[in-house]
């Protein structure tokens, strides 16, 4: 695949710590049936294990090496979920289009990425290069090829705002609708900084609902036929993942 290409040496420390987090489940679940079983003490861990499990929670062991989560169920789908994205991008090639939140670092991700555009421009220099996007009209199903240069990347959730996807823009939210799946983004690096424009919004990017530093990626530039501080005052953002 190219060991030395900055988007393999991403998808490989991924799947290391993928691994990591497989293998505490596997482990914890055999010595739980043991311990069940009366062939093994039942240690402090496995009861805490037992005792999140009976409650539909995470169990502390596991959170610790992966991912916040509402409940175990979510939890467990998100494991299956990024478990099934490395397998295709390792065993079918690199995908068309990423699910983002199924990184541990997404961060990472686009920091490859600007990595490879910048290989790829003779003269650029990774610490003027700067990320730029443009939000399509097409959904995940749509795209059959990835762009020439950067990423399609797909599920990515509006709270605070509504989302026009004939003229790619902000509106106003739909009533009682608390998020809105915005169609697939493709971003990309330049060399030349932006101006600053009354029709785009720096819309930040969160991985969880709970919006601290920790959780912040990057911001997204979103169309707006308004002034960009309506959608600030709103506290529009764009989230991950909304369990």
């Amino acid at each position: 695949m190219g060991h030395l290409q900055p988007l393999n040496i991403f998808l490989r420390q991924e799947i290391d710590r993928m691994q990591r987090v497989i293998t505490r489940v596997r482990l914890t679940l055999k010595d739980l049936k043991l311990a069940i079983d009366g062939t093994i003490i039942m240690s402090e861990n496995l009861r805490d294990a037992l005792d999140n499990m009976y409650d539909a929670r995470v169990p502390v062991n596991w959170k610790k090496i992966s991912w916040e989560s509402a409940t175990l169920g979510f939890w467990f789908t998100d494991l299956l979920e990024r478990n099934e994205q490395f397998h295709s991008w390792l065993f079918e090639g690199r995908p068309h289009c990423f699910w983002m939140t199924g990184f541990f670092n997404p961060q990472g991700f686009l920091t490859a990425m600007r990595q490879e555009i910048t290989r790829a421009h003779k003269g650029w220099a990774l610490d003027t290069v700067i990320l730029d996007n443009e939000v399509t009209r097409l959904v995940k199903e749509d795209i059959h090829s990835g762009p020439n240069e950067g990423v399609y990347v797909y599920g990515l959730f509006l709270d605070g705002a509504g989302w026009d996807r004939r003229n790619a823009r902000l509106i106003e939210p739909t009533p009682k609708v608390l998020y809105t799946l915005i169609p697939v983004a493709h971003v990309f690096a330049t060399n030349m900084e932006k101006p600053k424009s009354n029709t785009l919004y720096e819309c930040p990017v969160y991985k969880k609902p709970r919006r601290t530093d920790l959780t912040y990626i990057f911001p997204l530039l979103l169309k707006t036929n308004k002034d960009p501080a309506h959608w600030i005052l709103r506290g529009v953002g764009l989230l991950c993942d909304t369990k």
